[in-house]
Order: structure tokens, then C-alpha cells, then sequence
């Protein structure tokens, strides 16, 4: 009954709101919509992703392992703050979980996820990229980076030379090339991992 009686009422507003119209249908109205935006003192230093996910596809598999390869969406770290302590920097780090099966398959170690950071996109050499870091079961390339992304990898830095060294102000992004290899038997069906990515800020 309550449900019905709201259907009538709906029904009856509506006739009214008809008749309204066609007694006058010139009349209109405006509504000012405003705001007042507080300006923020210090700005913020603030990361984004441009996604929330991406995709893994099969390439370069063999008959020892089976390989999926993908890009890290775009990472931007943007800083508008006016006052930033001297030697004040910042550092964006990765770190993987297993990925898990939707039916139930074993899981995929994080240590099989691997990646190969770009270049920063805005070329002034203030801010770096991580180092390359492969899968457990690849061979490093460079001494012990074939970890995987199971611990809190570099992607992205700001590189100052010294304690008395003013960061910038400014906006800086970065991708990654993802790399995952497993054995050649892994069971098939979906999985899915979650690539955490965290700002952190420190003091020399």
C-alpha cells in the first residue's frame, strides 16, 4: 500500500506540474549558482594515475615459460607548494601482491611481476625514474634486480645534491614497461594483482 500511494502522489504532482506550464508557458526563471573556493596556502604535492587498471598480453612465450607483457598507466607527481623545507624530497614506490585466480588456480608470486621504468616525460633531470627490476625466475641484468616488484621499488624521484637544495615547483610523469613470466604448465583462466603505488616525502 505504501508503495501504491507513492505511485499516486508522483502521478498527481506531475498532472499539476502540466497544468502549470500551460497556463503560462512564458514565465521563466534563473537560479545564480555561486561559490567562494579558499586559495590553499601552501599548494599540495599530489599523485595521480592516469587508470586504475591494465592489461597483461601473452608475447615472446617459450617452451620453458610463458611471458605477458603490458604499460603501467601514466604516474604524475605534481608539486605547487610555495614553501618546501630545504632538502626536502620525494620518492613514488611500486610494490605488487600475488597475482590471484578468479577460479581458484594457484597463485602467480608477486616476485614473477617485473618492470622497466620510462624516462621522466619532463626531460630537466631534476627528477629520475626507478632502475629496471625483473622477474625472480630472469636473469638480472643489473646485480640483483631479478626480485620482482614484491618490496617497494623506485618509480619516480626527485634527485636533489644536497641538504640546502630548494625543491621546484612543477608537474613530472612516467610510465613503466610490465613484464610477468611463469612456468610453462600455469594453470589458464583469469588473474588479477594489485600494483600499489604510494608518495612518500623525507628530509636529507
Amino acid at each position: 500500500m505504501r508503495c501504491a500511494a507513492g505511485i499516486v502522489g508522483g502521478l498527481m504532482l506531475a498532472g499539476v506540474g502540466t497544468l502549470a506550464f500551460a497556463a503560462d508557458p512564458g514565465d521563466s526563471s534563473g537560479v545564480d549558482v555561486k561559490v567562494d573556493i579558499a586559495a590553499v596556502e601552501n599548494g599540495a604535492l599530489s599523485l595521480t594515475v592516469a587508470n586504475t587498471q591494465t592489461t597483461l598480453t601473452e608475447t615472446g612465450s617459450t617452451a620453458e615459460y610463458r611471458q605477458f607483457t603490458g604499460t603501467l598507466p601514466t604516474v604524475t607527481v605534481t608539486d605547487t607548494r610555495t614553501d618546501v623545507p630545504a632538502g626536502a624530497f620525494w620518492y613514488v614506490v611500486g610494490q605488487a601482491g600475488d597475482f590471484v585466480g578468479t577460479a581458484g588456480q594457484p597463485n602467480i608470486p608477486a616476485s614473477q611481476l617485473g618492470w622497466t621504468p620510462a624516462d621522466v616525460l619532463d626531460g630537466s633531470g631534476e627528477v629520475g625514474s626507478g632502475s629496471e627490476v625483473v622477474p625472480a625466475s630472469d636473469t638480472p641484468t643489473q646485480p640483483g634486480n631479478n626480485t620482482g616488484l614484491v618490496s617497494g621499488e623506485d618509480l619516480l624521484f626527485l634527485s636533489l645534491d644536497s641538504a640546502e637544495a630548494q625543491a621546484a615547483q612543477g608537474s613530472w610523469s612516467t610510465t613503466a614497461a610490465l613484464k610477468l613470466k611463469t612456468p610453462a604448465n600455469v594453470a589458464a583462466g583469469s588473474y588479477s594483482s594489485l600494483l600499489t603505488l604510494s608518495l612518500f616525502e623525507d628530509t636529507y
